[in-house]
């Protein structure tokens, strides 16, 4: 073993030689790094005398093969300083102190068993007192170490205890049954944002770099804490895959269209780093690729290329980093909260005063400016320069996913589309809740939970590493598009935004606003639910103009509730704005329940975004599915149960005539086939036939499109949109990126938005696809009577469709997971690297 050591640390000291692998480096040192460990534990529960392992002592003497001049310890340290081996430093460097320890450890156990039997008790009993005073200090330690934990775990106990006061209550009520019941009322519900926006729990957030392995306290001011991220775009919530991303320099991100055509997604492995320790990392894993490349050893599981790394613990695969921002901060309950009518009057007020700043040169008379609002202020950057420093990273990584162009700091669109991965991510993440009947909250893993932490708090702060007038300019058009202006001409329809995009920037991009006003009275919690307040009825507009059917129109239901007129009135009202677009309404039952029911995705979205944007506790019913969920909804986000009650106020009245008075709306109506209705149906894969015989019927027929009535060689299925292509053939090969690339490839990028899931029929296989240059074979859903699969059908067995394969399939592409497990294949699978997956 000492031998094999050796030659492989002598192998490693060439930079030139091939015969070694970083493999190989890497066992070694491991298993060098066990022995003194266990050497170690022996010496401290054994003592000198029992301890018959002395592998610190072999690994010195010199003279041992394969290298006659040097022993193994004197390798290791002319490895430590190599420019070669960077990755591996502190590794040796620890090797090289483990062995000073143990070396330590022996001598002074020596030491004490040599005086021992030596006349002379004093220094016998010297020797032995400062045993035993090394033995009570590590006692000491020890025990410090445990109070220290039991400390913790007390603190955490009364954290939970705290925020679940009510499942205690009903515990201790049920079993104490002598005990009399409150009369006091219970505490104040949970809600989210406004006037009654509960505070944050006050606890300081304590993480560990899993590199490193030091505990720091996340702060605004401190050292930058970051969070492995995979950003990639995706259509897995498209309902128009048709709709073509316009050219990338002139596209306008700013409004999203309700289709929801192409969105950016953000996922973590939830483990966290200091921003030095991983950008270390980073440049490891840069020069270790360059120095693959100079052995003709390619590695494709990741692009460094493109900011592609694995992560250090989980190997999952990863291209940017989030920095991690402190919690939001409690709430001032003492400032005195505006109406909506002086709210709206205070940010006309500001928008003006902001127009007419940014102009040059102003016209006319000086616009009124409200009292502390100071267009010139510029605020002070809440953050360090290394937290400002990751923010850039993460937006600039967002903004290359987004956009495909090279990073430019000083785009307009950066903050957008920050936000818009954000409002995307969140809205992925509700929808597989809802499809698998999972709580709101408390069901999501904690890499997914912390992802949405970060990502909502980044969100919320990216808008400081922009220009100031930037962020200025966006929550002018958001706010000229959700209070349409007579005077502003080229307003959007209010049909072709999705409103929780439009929530989600709106929110964001205020915090520039509200950072100018320096008077005592800000109102920013006020601002939040006036915002949500205003989308949410531009929803139940946008409902009631897409989702009425003739059979909600024709619905006999008399029962009339409160809710079911005002949904009458106000659908009468938009009746008398549009004319005979809209079809007349006999009853009210039907249609409110087709407004709860379109309305109900976007306020489970945005509890999800004001819970983490405010890091506020959700109350006990949305732990938990049952009934109840509407009502403890509504009142997590401050709304009235009956939503049409907000639609009573004289200004949304006024707001409503202008949505409608938008010749857009008009025109939608009588086109009727392109809207979007609510709610959106999840996307799921296609429906596959249970015989795997008449899928086989069907992709015998298909004939190549381009060979002249052909039969295609290698029909493959698309498992997204059902489209039959002919792959891995020249004759179906198209040109993009400037590239040749084969028919599955090219249908990805217009698909799936550079990402395919694919059924090859005659070889009975499914083919995931991200990109160019990557790809993986996943086992088919279709097994045999013995529950096996028959890839490549050489068995020849009937194959019958498996549901529960095939969910897992469909679950981990509405996961936005199918890049992650390519990665995982490929890091298993070399022989996969060697595959043109673009010709496929």
């Amino acid at each position: 073993m000492l031998a094999l050591q050796g030659a492989v640390l002598l192998w490693a000291g060439e930079p030139s030689g091939g015969v070694w692998t970083e493999a190989m480096l890497q066992r070694v040192l491991h298993l060098v790094g066990l022995a003194l460990l266990e050497e170690q534990q022996q010496l401290e529960t054994r003592g000198e005398e029992d301890v018959s392992f002395r592998y610190s002592c072999k690994i010195t003497r010199p003279g041992e093969a394969p290298s006659p001049s040097g022993s193994v310890l004197a390798l290791l340290e002319s490895l430590q300083n190599a420019p070669h081996l960077e990755v591996h430093k502190d590794m040796i460097t620890w090797i090289l102190k483990m062995v000073a320890n143990v070396k330590t450890m022996r001598e002074r156990s020596s030491c004490s068993s040599t005086v021992t039997v030596r006349p002379g008790q004093g220094l016998e009993e010297t020797l032995r007192d400062r045993d035993q005073l090394e033995r009570k200090r590590k006692a000491e330690m020890a025990r410090l170490r445990r109070e220290k934990i039991m400390a913790q775990m007390s603190e955490m106990q009364k954290h939970f205890i705290n925020e679940n006061k009510d499942l205690f209550l009903e515990a201790s009520g049920s079993t104490a049954e002598s005990s009399p019941p409150r009369s006091d009322p219970p505490c104040v519900s949970q809600v989210c944002l406004g006037p009654r926006r509960s505070g944050a729990a006050q606890r300081r957030q304590l993480v560990t770099c899993i590199l490193c392995q030091e505990e720091q306290e996340v702060r605004g001011q401190g050292r930058a804490m970051v969070l492995a991220a995979f950003v990639q775009r995706s259509t897995v919530l498209s309902k128009n895959r048709r709709r073509s991303l316009p050219e990338p320099v002139h596209y306008d991100p700013l409004f999203m269209h309700p289709d929801l055509s192409l969105g950016t997604h953000t996922a973590s492995c939830g483990h966290i780093m200091h921003a030095n320790c991983w950008q270390r990392y980073f440049e490891a894993v840069q020069v270790k690729e360059q120095r693959r490349q100079q052995r003709l050893r390619g590695h494709t599981s990741y692009d460094v290329e493109h900011g592609e790394f694995l992560c250090p613990l989980c190997e999952c695969l990863s291209n940017t980093v989030i920095p991690l921002l402190p919690h939001t901060h409690s709430p001032g309950h003492s400032v005195d909260h505006p109406s909506l009518e002086t709210w709206l009057e205070t940010t006309n007020q500001q928008i003006a005063a902001l127009c007419s700043a940014h102009r040059k040169q102003s016209e006319g008379a000086e616009p009124e400016v409200p009292e502390g609002f100071r267009v010139d202020f510029t605020p002070q950057n809440p953050f360090s320069s290394s937290i400002s420093e990751m923010i850039t990273t993460f937006s600039m990584s967002i903004y290359k996913v987004s956009l495909k162009l090279n990073p430019n700091e000083q785009d307009p669109r950066v903050p957008v589309l920050s936000w818009a991965t954000c409002a995307y991510t969140i809205q992925s993440i509700e929808r597989l809740l809802m499809d698998e009947d999972k709580p709101l909250f408390g069901s999501l893993p904690c890499r997914q939970d912390d992802c949405l932490s970060s990502l909502t708090r980044f969100s919320s702060s990216c808008w400081t590493a922009a220009p100031p007038t930037t962020a200025h300019t966006h929550f002018i058009r958001l706010f000229t598009a959700l209070v349409p202006d007579s005077r502003v001409e080229d307003s959007l329809c209010v049909l072709d935004i999705d409103m929780f995009h439009l929530l989600v920037y709106s929110v964001m991009s205020y915090s520039s606003i509200h950072c100018l006003d320096q008077s005592e009275h800000r109102t920013v919690d006020s601002a939040h639910l006036h915002l949500l307040h205003l989308v949410t009825v531009a929803h139940l507009v946008q409902i009631l103009l897409t989702s009425i059917t003739e059979e909600v129109c024709m619905d006999q239901d008399s029962e009339g509730s409160e809710e079911e007129e005002l949904t009458c009135q106000l659908y009468n009202t938009l009746r008398t704005h549009l004319g005979s677009v809209l079809p007349e309404l006999s009853s009210g039952c039907q249609l409110s329940r087709c407004v709860r029911l379109g309305v109900l995705p976007f306020l489970r979205a945005a509890a999800l975004f004001f819970h983490y944007l405010n890091s506020t506790a959700p109350p006990t019913e949305l732990l938990v599915t049952g009934p109840g969920q509407w009502e403890a909804l509504c009142s997590f986000l401050s709304l009235p149960c009956n939503l049409l009650q907000l639609q009573q106020h004289t200004l949304l009245e006024t707001l409503t005539h202008r949505w409608c008075a938008h010749p857009g709306v008009r025109q939608a109506l009588r086109g009727g086939g392109g809207m979007v209705r609510f709610p959106r149906e999840s996307n799921r894969l296609i429906e596959l036939p249970e015989d795997y015989s008449t899928l086989i019927n069907q992709a015998s027929s298909f004939l190549c499109p381009r060979s002249g009535g052909d039969k295609s060689r290698a029909p493959t299925l698309c498992l997204v949109c059902g489209c039959m292509l002919c792959s891995q053939s020249y004759c179906c090969q198209t040109e993009v990126g400037g590239e040749d690339v084969g028919a599955c490839t090219a249908h990805t990028f217009t698909c799936g938005a550079g990402l395919g899931l694919f059924l090859r029929v005659r070889e009975s296989q499914v083919l995931f696809v991200a990109g160019k240059t990557k790809g993986c074979f996943y086992p088919p859903p279709y097994l045999d009577d013995y529950g096996e699969t028959d890839q490549g059908l050489k068995r020849g067995n009937p194959l019958h469709l498996c549901a529960e394969r095939y969910r897992k399939i469909e679950r981990l592409w509405r996961q936005h997971g199918v890049a992650e497990v390519i990665g995982h294949a490929q890091e298993a699978n070399q022989t996969l690297v060697a595959i043109d997956w673009q010709h496929l």
